[in-house]
């Protein structure tokens, strides 16, 4: 469904444009957005635009709001972060108790960690990720990421860190008391996102493939382009989740029809730069914008003031990882979710 609102009209020509722009300027191979914006009753009208092709190989067919892609860091937000909500609504997790308290078997410096921290990438944990250095270790990982030598002491600093987490997907097994995976997996069919899982995916046209890391070695097609998530067999907190357009805007349709979870982490938790603060995971802008990004090529931004969002998706890392391929466009959407 669509909408003709003088808004979205020109939104939705200014994003096509900057795709395209991304397309065929920059080495993208394709993408897909959903512009979408809540009318009266709460309903929510749908934009979707697409350019490029999914992939060479996938033939010449453009990608469209059931086309699936690796999330990246968007897993943070799809999986980790909405668990952790339902979690800390439960009294399963504390944002503020140290998580030695909840989980007693933590070694020092888990004393001064706690959820908030983890969220809101002040943790002091190391910036590297790295888990290629526990390869075959006698511990289990939440032990050796809690047992590491802080980079920083805790809530001194905003430092965005995937260790955090990774922790976190560790530490939501242990409180539901199943697999982050099953978690997950229950979350999305009560919210209708039947066409989000973690990988790893068949390969078919319908799954966009991202990069070929070795010359003349498979592509990596349906698993996770995060090598650290890859070591954990595609289910991590950090990174994991394939996707569509179409789901991820189901999901912030659900966030925006008034989730509490959503409004308590919009508050401001650290500082980032001029006119952009961390939340409990999102970044938020003076504008009024809350967003995250995935290092694929993916994004989902809210303007739950206007009640507005956008859901960007892209392989931008096929032919390797540039921050220009997608800048002006990740900039611009910002911009334009940002006006009144």
């Amino acid at each position: 469904m669509t909408t003709t609102t003088p808004w979205t009209s020109t939104t939705a020509a200014a994003l096509t444009a900057a795709l395209d722009s991304a397309v065929h300027e920059r080495g993208v191979p394709g993408g897909v957005f959903v512009l979408g914006e809540t009318a009266a009753g709460g309903r929510a009208a749908r934009t979707v635009r697409a350019c490029g092709v999914v992939a060479p190989e996938c033939g010449p067919a453009a990608p469209d709001e059931h086309t699936r892609y690796d999330l990246a860091s968007l897993t943070k937000i799809t999986a980790t972060w909405a668990l952790t909500g339902r979690a800390v609504a439960a009294g399963l997790l504390d944002l503020d108790e140290p998580l030695r308290e909840r989980f007693p078997g933590l070694p020092a410096p888990g004393g001064l960690l706690t959820v908030r921290r983890l969220m809101s990438h002040t943790s002091g944990m190391q910036p590297e990720t790295r888990l290629d250095r526990y390869l075959l270790a006698d511990r289990p990982l939440a032990e050796l990421l809690c047992a590491a030598p802080l980079f920083s002491e805790p809530g001194s600093e905003h430092r965005y860190i995937d260790r955090g987490f990774v922790l976190l997907g560790l530490l939501l097994t242990a409180a539901y008391g199943r697999p982050l995976q099953a978690s997950a997996d229950l979350l999305w069919d009560e919210l209708g996102m039947h066409e989000t899982e973690f990988g790893p995916l068949r390969r078919s046209p319908q799954v966009a493939p991202t990069e070929q890391r070795l010359r003349g070695a498979p592509r990596t097609w349906g698993v996770p382009h995060d090598p650290n998530s890859a070591l954990l067999g595609g289910v991590a907190g950090h990174a994991g989740v394939f996707s569509t357009a179409h789901d991820l805007a189901t999901f912030a349709e659900h966030l925006l029809a008034g989730d509490p979870w959503l409004a308590r982490s919009l508050r401001p938790q650290a500082a980032i730069e001029p006119g952009r603060s961390r939340g409990l995971a999102w970044i938020l802008t003076d504008g009024g914008v809350a967003y995250h990004h995935g290092y694929t090529g993916t994004s989902l931004y809210l303007a739950p003031a206007a009640g507005r969002y956008l859901v960007l998706l892209t392989n931008a890392v096929y032919h390797g990882f540039s921050a220009a391929r997608l800048t002006p466009l990740r900039d611009l959407a910002v911009t334009l979710l940002e006006q009144p």
